[in-house]
């Protein structure tokens, strides 16, 4: 799958995640995770991992087809996971205690596998070198929903409100909050032309 196909306009990496099957809340969602390769391109594309662990990760998929999919299976677990307990906070609901057993179980591992270490300027986080592990793709999602979850943007949580069922999420860096769609040029643009067109039809 080519990188261009993937959208990182989210905000957060858990949720660009999330929005990787496309018209998540509607009946025929598109998705852009077919198997552990496009997972792998979607991390290059998200810049997850240092290439030479990427390309040590793609080296790795012949010989081990079955934790590949066994991983890819863990991916869109997690995702839908993450879709969900986002979703119901955009729409002030109270989060899936199931799916919060999904994201710790995930974390749990992630977490395991995280340091401390020296840089440029101070200290910062990095991944243990694993050579071999193909779920290490899962860490920083993991962690980047966690981090959403405790933080103070996630009030600003959103989600696209066009009503065939988008199902985008996103950061709402507004200044008033008032954000409502996943971009003006698609689902903004249709709802603008949708109250045109109400708004006709009453004054007609």
């Amino acid at each position: 799958m080519e990188t261009s196909t993937f959208d990182f306009d989210s905000g957060e990496l858990c949720l660009d995640f999330a929005n990787t099957l496309e018209w998540h809340a509607s009946e025929n969602p598109e998705d852009r995770l077919g198997d552990y390769a496009d997972f792998l391109a979607w991390a290059e594309a998200a810049e997850l991992l240092p290439a030479e662990r990427l390309d040590r990760l793609r080296r790795l998929l012949s010989a081990q087809s079955q934790e590949a999919a066994s991983v890819h299976g863990r991916a869109i677990q997690l995702r839908e996971a993450i879709y969900r307990i986002f979703a119901d906070v955009a729409g002030e609901r109270s989060a899936s205690l199931d799916d919060l057993v999904v994201i710790n179980e995930e974390l749990n591992e992630a977490l395991y596998h995280s340091q401390v270490s020296p840089a440029p300027q101070g200290f910062s986080w990095q991944w243990a070198e694993v050579s071999g592990r193909l779920d290490q793709l899962l860490w920083p999602v993991v962690r980047s929903a966690a981090e959403l979850l405790t933080s103070d943007s996630l009030d600003r949580v959103k989600e696209c409100a066009d009503d065939r069922g988008c199902g985008y999420l996103f950061i709402d860096t507004s200044r008033n909050r008032s954000r409502r769609w996943c971009s003006m040029e698609s689902c903004g643009n249709r709802a603008k032309v949708r109250q045109h067109r109400e708004r006709k039809r009453k004054n007609a």
